[in-house]
């Protein structure tokens, strides 16, 4: 049977900030049969990148970033908000649609070479996965690609990460 996604991610309006309409995906991660197919679609694309390692980002990107790792077998690293992390750690800060934020990684699991890609739950504006892309550069790494369960078109998250393969389930 063949689960339609799109009908598991709810949309909270104003949320966090007035006119912001957020998309859900915890009804989707309490489905088993679309929990399974998410993890099995993103597994099988980020398989064929022939990743070392999937890394994602806080929060919503390392519920499920790990598992996808499991699935394409590689290694997975998350990307936390500032003082989750110890010991030494490297970040990066960027603008959201509706504020800023930060995410540190341990730079010690992104060896010299190694071969990324980095999953978040939704891509929007762009601003997280470009923070994330370039630490992953710092560190010597490189970034074969980025994928999401939800892309929100209209916000030109694609064309800021235009360099880079993107794959999203959902688009909006």
């Amino acid at each position: 049977m063949t689960v339609d996604l799109r009908t598991r991610i709810r949309e909270v309006p104003d949320f966090p900030t007035p006119g912001v309409g957020f998309k859900d995906i915890t009804p989707l991660l309490a489905d088993p049969e679309a929990l399974h197919a998410t993890i099995g679609q993103l597994g099988t694309w980020v398989e064929s990148k022939q990743p070392d390692l999937v890394l994602g980002a806080e929060a919503r990107g390392f519920i499920l970033g790990a598992a996808i790792a499991a699935e394409a077998g590689c290694g997975f690293v998350p990307a936390r908000r500032p003082g989750k992390l110890p010991p030494e750690t490297v970040s990066a800060t960027y603008a959201l649609e509706y504020g800023q934020n930060s995410l540190e990684l341990h730079p010690d699991l992104v060896p010299k070479g190694s071969r990324v890609v980095i999953h978040d739950d939704v891509l929007a504006t762009g601003g997280t996965v470009e923070a994330i892309c370039g630490l992953v550069e710092r560190l010597g790494g490189e970034v074969v690609g980025a994928c999401f369960i939800i892309e929100l078109t209209f916000l030109g998250g694609r064309e800021r990460l235009a360099k880079h393969e993107l794959f999203s389930l959902i688009e909006y």
